[in-house]
């Protein structure tokens, strides 16, 4: 799985590369068919944004969180992911 994240008007530093690695390896284990994971955090006066977009063999996902902490937005973040992925999952084992 590779993890792309790019920051908008906010500097993106070890710490939250390392939390929104942790964050996705932790989803990974759930569904080893994730191939590409792009991540953008953007910081609008006093929301900060986190967005994700993860490919799966045959499909996407797409997520959109706000928060006033930008740590919070990225959980909130891959929650949203997370229910998408198992949905996805489920459809799988369905078939």
């Amino acid at each position: 799985m590779q993890v792309e994240i790019t920051g908008q008007q906010v500097e993106i530093t070890e710490s939250l590369k390392e939390y929104v690695n942790t964050k996705f390896a932790k989803l990974e284990r759930r569904i080893e068919q994730i191939n590409n994971v792009r991540v953008v955090l953007n910081v609008e006066r006093s929301k900060q944004t986190a967005e994700a977009r993860i490919t799966m063999n045959g499909t996407e996902a797409y997520a959109k969180s706000q928060h006033n902490d930008m740590y919070a937005a990225i959980d909130i973040l891959i929650d949203k992911i997370n229910r998408q992925v198992i949905k996805h999952k489920e459809k799988l084992i369905k078939h």
